[in-house]
């Protein structure tokens, strides 16, 4: 009879996606993370008047539009002061395909991908499949990466190190220092820096840096996607940035995986970065009063939370059993151990969604609070 890989049998369902599944038509969902927003009207209307002019009907390059792969270059020139050859982009079917691809063209069987824990789901997963060896580095009490922890972790296995700032499930920014000192160490210890910028635009206090900005060698790979920034979390849009001889090797796994991304997603993704950015700014102001008030909700609870600098998302320590209380009650969290082991005692909650809804489920989480204290 007909088996199954081993790297297919190491990974499992996503702990989001189970909860998520499990939810009720009626829960609260503060567990799925996605922008309650919609997709930029210019962005939206790009991708139409491509379809209704028969632009978007067949394949287009691998790599993605010259288009496309020109706004991407302009907005690393614009937000991160880098300079990327748009030849040195491959754009992706989200910011999911991207990391795979990194990885894929990156890690041989058996190396070691050093990876944060918590951290997001799909850095364990996707260096399973491609043969590699998952090593959690646990955070700091801030919930940010430490770059000692990481140099201390390598050893002559390790292929790549992941950084994800701001954080999934965190919502931690890394400081310029800390950035910094990644660049430093992919370049003395010739290791690969992935570094996922996925949520770089969503931060409420101190400033977003890339790797790539500081690295002396190519040893840092860019992720990054339209999903979060412009809420484009349908349209399954990403990119990869890298050098020269990178983007080649990942262009092999891509052209066979995927063949190019949506056409009409990529027409939406070129005007989406390359148009206003009101709709972004918007978001964003949205997403730090709801931060706010849910911090201010949860120190009434008495529960400790590190404060989130970006991103959406919110990682309070709870009381045994409280995850499990607050989903009976109607409100969709997930718990910490999802993301890793020393997620244990922690639970992420999602507050991209509207305040009415968000106070509405603070109220529930401070019933359960108080039900199992």
């Amino acid at each position: 009879m007909t088996g199954f890989s081993d790297r297919v049998e190491q990974v499992s369902i996503s702990g989001i996606r189970e909860v998520f599944e499990a939810a009720g038509d009626d829960a609260i969902n503060l567990g799925l993370g996605q922008p309650d927003f919609p997709t930029p009207e210019h962005a939206r209307q790009a991708a139409v008047e491509a379809i209704e002019a028969g632009e978007a009907d067949a394949y287009t390059s691998n790599k993605g539009t010259r288009e496309l792969r020109e706004a991407i270059s302009a907005k690393h020139e614009r937000d991160n002061d880098l300079s990327v050859d748009p030849a040195d982009v491959i754009a992706t079917a989200g910011g999911s395909e991207a990391l795979h691809l990194a990885l894929e063209a990156h890690v041989d069987a058996g190396e070691e991908v050093l990876i944060p824990d918590p951290g997001f789901v799909a850095y364990d997963a996707l260096t399973r499949l491609a043969g590699g060896e998952p090593v959690p580095v646990a955070l700091r009490e801030d919930l940010t990466l430490d770059p000692g922890a990481v140099e201390d972790a390598i050893t002559e296995d390790t292929a790549a190190f992941v950084v994800n700032s701001p954080g999934n499930p965190t919502g931690a920014v890394q400081s310029e220092e800390d950035v910094r000192e990644f660049a430093r160490i992919a370049d003395e210890h010739d290791v690969l820096c992935l570094s996922d910028e996925v949520y770089e635009h969503i931060v409420f206090e101190g400033d977003h840096h890339s790797p790539m900005e500081f690295a002396e060698s190519d040893n840092v790979v860019v992720v990054n996607a339209c999903s979060k920034t412009y809420s484009m979390t349908g349209w399954r849009l990403g990119w990869v940035a890298a050098s020269e001889r990178r983007i080649e090797r990942m262009l092999r796994v891509h052209q066979y995986a995927q063949a190019c991304a949506s056409a009409p997603a990529q027409f939406a993704a070129e005007a989406a970065l390359a148009g206003p950015q009101e709709p972004v700014e918007e978001m964003v102001a949205a997403f730090e009063e709801r931060r706010d008030v849910l911090l201010d909700g949860f120190a009434d609870m008495g529960i400790d939370c590190p404060t989130p600098k970006g991103a959406f998302y919110a990682m309070p320590e709870v009381p045994d059993g409280w995850v499990d209380e607050v989903i009976d009650r109607g409100v969709v969290v997930v718990p910490g151990e999802a993301f890793g082991d020393h997620g244990a005692g922690h639970a992420r909650i999602s507050y991209a969604t509207d305040l009415e809804t968000l106070k509405e489920a603070i109220e529930v989480m401070r019933g359960a609070t108080e039900a199992i204290r």
